[in-house]
């Protein structure tokens, strides 16, 4: 009985459904006969988490404004009445501000993994471009989103970060003004930050992630060895080295699933203001423009690139300078693939200088988000600017160091 009815849905529902839409043909492109490396680790989970962060985030977003009301007298309080009169309504609040941090998390750890293997280099410049533009949509959708309670924090925050756009030489104000819809950061503010958080920046990311996908498979996934599997094919013309996604990769994902979850569910039901890092205590007081808060700062996913806008000396009281910086910081992510010239792709293979200037970049980024965080002082400034100077030299003298390094040989097959 069970043959009969697989036969049925072979020729029956699923060929009336693959004369008319490719189901079949891309559940095997893209699952059950894409082959990817046998030899994934333990960083290869962060891919298909910050996907699973990305539904989430959805989902919940979606159940948040059924009850949100996007006007400058309501908003506060509706936040509150989801919180504390709609059924569940604290779990999903809860789970939609922890997933906004739990994404940058997942993004910055699958952007590190790039870095340590080579993922962006040749064929795979346009997976990281396309990698790299989702960053900044992301970091668009995550400031828009930050407005939408309407506290202390949110309403300052956004305040200064719209302000920064201001200190562009000529059409600065105009742009700041366009962006808050007003003078300042007023009703018709968050009206817009909510119609591009909640629907034009989702529809983009989406569509970013599906290219990412198809630039992925097109090409093929990178591996800890940095060898192009497709070079070594058997007699049946598939890789040797690799083994299809699915049912391989998909039940592997699910152990990430299952363990990311765990420590989700912890941080959600136990601690999901994380002591002021995932939620500030400023941000349960309604948003009040006549009072500023003493230490205005944005949400750690942004604060190594403030600590290197604050660490650049204002020019004749314009802020320009620091808002160059920090839009180069993020732009020369985008070249990376164009400054590394080392002939191997991952760290397995390179020499002690690659990995010497890697490790001196992660502190030094590590370190300028916790200043980010802390209230400029003398000390701190310079820490900041030193910071700065490894952040950017680490591009800068990229070209010189991978050309110089000396790497090992890169095996044939890949290694368990």
């Amino acid at each position: 009985m069970a043959g009969n009815a697989s036969e049925k849905w072979q020729g029956g529902l699923r060929g009336w459904i693959d004369a008319r839409f490719p189901l079949s043909s891309m559940w095997n492109d893209h699952l059950a006969k894409y082959y990817a490396p046998k030899n994934f680790n333990f960083w290869y989970f962060f891919g298909s988490l910050a996907l699973l962060v990305l539904v989430l985030q959805i989902v919940t977003g979606i159940w948040l404004t059924m009850n949100y009301k996007p006007d400058a007298a309501l908003a506060f309080n509706s936040v509150e009445y989801i919180m504390r009169d709609v059924n569940w309504g604290w779990l999903i609040r809860y789970m939609h501000s922890t997933g906004a941090s739990a994404f940058f998390i997942v993004v910055y750890l699958h952007m590190f993994r790039g870095l340590i293997y080579g993922s962006f280099k040749k064929p795979r410049e346009l997976i990281w471009i396309f990698g790299m533009i989702i960053y900044v949509v992301l970091m668009a959708e995550a400031f828009m989103g930050y407005l939408l309670p309407w506290g202390q924090m949110s309403y300052w925050g956004a305040q200064v970060i719209i302000n920064l756009f201001g200190a562009i030489p000529g059409i600065g104000e105009t742009v700041a003004i366009w962006i808050r819809g007003d003078y300042v950061v007023a009703d018709a503010t968050l009206n817009r930050f909510f119609a591009f958080h909640v629907v034009a920046v989702p529809i983009v990311l989406l569509a970013l992630v599906v290219l990412h996908i198809l630039a992925l498979h097109e090409v093929g996934s990178n591996n800890p060895d940095g060898i192009e599997i497709k070079k070594n094919k058997g007699p049946d013309g598939n890789p040797i080295d690799g083994i299809p996604f699915h049912p391989y990769y998909t039940v592997k994902d699910i152990v990430g699933v299952i363990v990311f979850l765990i420590f989700f569910s912890i941080v959600v039901f136990f601690m999901p203001e994380m002591g002021g890092y995932f939620i500030e205590a400023n941000n349960f007081v309604p948003a009040d423009s006549l009072k500023t808060p003493v230490h205005i700062a944005p949400l750690w996913y942004f604060t190594p690139f403030y600590a290197i806008l604050r660490a650049v000396p204002s020019i004749g009281g314009s802020s320009f300078p620091g808002v160059l910086a920090m839009a180069l910081a993020i732009l020369v992510l985008f070249f990376l693939p164009w400054l590394d010239r080392s002939p191997v792709k991952s760290i397995r293979y390179r020499g002690n200088l690659y990995k010497a200037w890697l490790a001196a970049f992660v502190i030094s980024f590590f370190i300028l988000g916790w200043l980010g965080m802390e209230a400029p002082t003398e000390l701190y400034t310079l820490i900041s600017r030193i910071c700065t100077a490894i952040y950017f030299a680490f591009f800068l003298f990229m070209p010189f160091y991978t050309r110089m390094d000396k790497t090992k040989p890169v095996p044939d097959r890949v290694t368990s």
